[in-house]
């Protein structure tokens, strides 16, 4: 096997990694979720692992203000980034693991519709077929008139719709912008709201749950990095669509935690969702087809703000770098 073809295995199997441990923290969230409001567990996950985020942003050594030069930009990707959270914390807490994926695995399609206006991405036939493909697979998912459509759908695609502006805009402004910034401004808005909302919400916590918000912090902040990890070690084209492997832990965790099982739509629903995002994300990777990769370039699920995006931190990271040179 070549040097190359070795490092995309690797990039494969730590993305894969990645994507347990991400499953792992959904797990979590599903399973506290039963007994704290998306709220409580959204506070407690981003203030326990603040220190965490706190040591990276400190090792920036680059005396710049941490003003918003895109203001109006940052402040509603900050707006979307906690509503994501919220929303898919809920969804997680309410829905079965596999068909929450199934519906954000849509986000990339969102994101292909939102790079038109926002980035002045060029999308031809190729691309709008497979997103109205990806999209009648969410229809399927969702099954309208067949079931009933609960708060727990909704909030999905809440998180997928408000995931993919997340990322847009981070990729907008991500040239101007600090990513200091980007990744301080949803954590400081998510503990102000949610600080605002947990005495409505509050419900007292043994130990041993907050050790389980603990997990939820370490693991959200890990997953993040080991996708880091996964796309400096292979081609983004190989690891990118590793991303949808999480149905397959959301099928097993499921299975033997929750004693779920998928149905028949659901599969069928994840199949053409999944179908049309690796395809998207192959498009993308064809020289000259896309001026702005922005599903390539989202590397991985719906940022929220136990886990943050990757490429945010990669860069703080890289920045660390050379400051210690």
């Amino acid at each position: 096997m070549s040097t190359h073809g070795g490092n995309n295995m690797r990039a494969a199997l730590v993305m894969l990694c990645a994507m347990g441990v991400f499953a792992t923290h959904d797990v979590v969230v599903k399973t506290l979720g039963a007994t704290y409001s998306s709220m409580q567990l959204l506070f407690f996950g981003s203030l326990l692992g603040f220190p965490v985020v706190a040591v990276i942003l400190l090792n920036d050594r680059r005396h710049e203000s941490l003003r918003a030069r895109h203001p109006g930009w940052v402040l509603l990707r900050t707006a979307c980034a906690i509503v994501t959270g919220v929303s898919a914390f809920y969804a997680f807490s309410t829905l079965p693991l596999a068909q929450v994926y199934a519906i954000l695995f849509s986000t990339p399609l969102l994101i292909t519709i939102l790079a038109i206006p926002l980035l002045g991405e060029k999308v031809r036939l190729r691309r709008w077929l497979a997103v109205i493909t990806g999209l009648v697979g969410v229809m399927i998912v969702l099954r309208p008139g067949q079931s009933e459509f609960s708060s727990g759908h909704l909030a999905a695609l809440v998180a997928s719709i408000c995931g993919a502006a997340v990322s847009v805009i981070a990729r907008k402004i991500g040239k101007d912008e600090r990513s200091v910034v980007l990744l301080l401004y949803p954590m400081v808005g998510n503990f102000l709201v949610m600080g605002a909302a947990l005495p409505f919400v509050y419900v007292p916590m043994p130990v041993e749950d907050l050790g389980l918000m603990a997990v939820i912090a370490v693991f959200g902040l890990a997953g993040s990095f080991l996708v880091i990890l996964a796309y400096r070690e292979g081609e983004a084209v190989i690891v990118a669509p590793m991303q949808y492997s999480q149905i397959l832990w959301a099928t097993a965790f499921g299975y033997t935690l929750f004693d779920e099982t998928l149905d028949s739509a659901t599969v069928l629903g994840a199949g053409v969702i999944i179908a049309s995002g690796i395809y998207i994300v192959l498009r993308e990777a064809r020289p000259g087809t896309s001026g702005n990769r922005p599903v390539l370039e989202t590397r991985g699920r719906p940022e929220t703000v136990t886990a943050p995006r990757p490429s945010i931190l990669q860069t703080i990271l890289a920045n660390r770098s050379r400051n210690a040179r």
